[in-house]
């Protein structure tokens, strides 16, 4: 990240801090708040916990009772059975970030038919959706870390791309746009095996990235489209020294990430800011609520100027951070 991006970063930051008194839609304080609970991916994970610190802000700017809850562990059952109580609470806005849409499909539908709106996060494909809200687009999320893991690799050798579930629409799309730039850029690059499922959780991509490197020896590059990913396989790179011969890049959180950053296992790292999303989903909720326009070029609080599909119903910016030794430490700062 170049020192102009950083600046226009922490200026965003700054927007976001102080946007009451800027330009964020008012709503008169008598007024009765409407209830908005997100189910997310995963209780107590790290990425959703900051997410919450934007609904919890987003709630307080937009007149909005928020909550999050998710699955003890991520299952998409288990996201159609808190849906399912929050219908019959009459909630008037469920925020979603979902693992699987095809699984959710028939619940958000039951909840829209209920007059509940549904936001979604991660979440450009969900049938039956109100509105998505994404901070970048699949094919540039991709296509930025394959650049990066390329660069890495020196532009050959066999890579491997680890992904949350096989059925995690926003990760499969980002590996499908990264592997396609491959094929299109990289001729002496290679994806040794189809990608594996286990990034969400550190544990789980410790074990998948042992089993990597037993089956697949020629690998030279490991790409993470889950945050906790970069995490546990970096673990294992760094316990067993290979952290000079094996490319690590992938989506992961500053914080969390600090020590294999600076220590050279993890490459670069990307992400979105999950607090800006949380505060996007609730600002995409209220101009619903409130019937506003959405068109192309409208600003939306949280967001800035946004794109708007209105076939698909998503609202986007590309707003990717890039995470190495000379940002980490500013990003860090901004609570990420």
């Amino acid at each position: 990240m170049n020192r102009r991006n950083l600046l226009k970063l922490l200026s965003i930051s700054a927007l976001i801090s102080s946007a009451v008194g800027i330009g964020y839609p008012t709503v008169a304080s008598a007024a009765e708040p409407k209830v908005m609970v997100t189910v997310v991916k995963e209780a107590g994970v790290p990425w959703f916990n900051i997410l919450n610190q934007g609904l919890e802000e987003g709630g307080k700017r937009f007149n909005l009772k928020t909550s999050m809850t998710g699955p003890a562990k991520a299952d998409p059952a288990q996201q159609v059975k808190l849906i399912e109580d929050l219908i019959a609470k009459k909630v008037d806005v469920i925020g979603l970030v979902p693992l699987d849409t095809k699984v959710t499909a028939q619940v958000v539908k039951r909840a829209r038919d209920a007059g509940i709106m549904v936001i979604t996060q991660e979440g450009p494909n969900q049938e039956g959706k109100t509105w998505d809200v994404e901070l970048m687009s699949a094919q540039a999320y991709g296509e930025t870390q394959m650049k990066a893991l390329a660069r890495e690799m020196g532009e050959q050798g066999d890579y491997v791309v680890l992904v949350g579930t096989l059925t995690t629409t926003g990760h499969n799309q980002w590996a499908d746009a990264a592997i396609a730039y491959q094929k299109a850029n990289y001729p002496k690059m290679k994806m040794a095996a189809d990608r594996f499922p286990g990034a969400d959780f550190i544990d789980e991509s410790e074990r998948v990235t042992q089993d990597i490197l037993k089956a697949h020896p020629n690998v030279t590059g490991i790409m993470s489209m889950g945050s906790n990913g970069p995490i546990g396989a970096g673990n294992v790179l760094k316990k067993r020294n290979l952290a000079g011969k094996i490319a690590l890049v992938g989506t992961t959180i500053p914080s969390q990430a600090k020590a294999h950053i600076m220590a050279g296992v993890i490459r670069e790292g990307f992400l979105w800011s999950p607090k800006e999303a949380g505060l996007a989903m609730t600002s995409v909720a209220r101009l619903a609520l409130d019937g506003a326009k959405f068109e192309s070029g409208m600003d939306v609080p949280g967001l800035g100027k946004a794109t708007i599909d209105s076939v698909n119903n998503v609202v986007m910016v590309d707003r990717i951070l890039a995470i190495n030794k000379k940002t980490i430490d500013d990003l860090i700062k901004l609570g990420l």
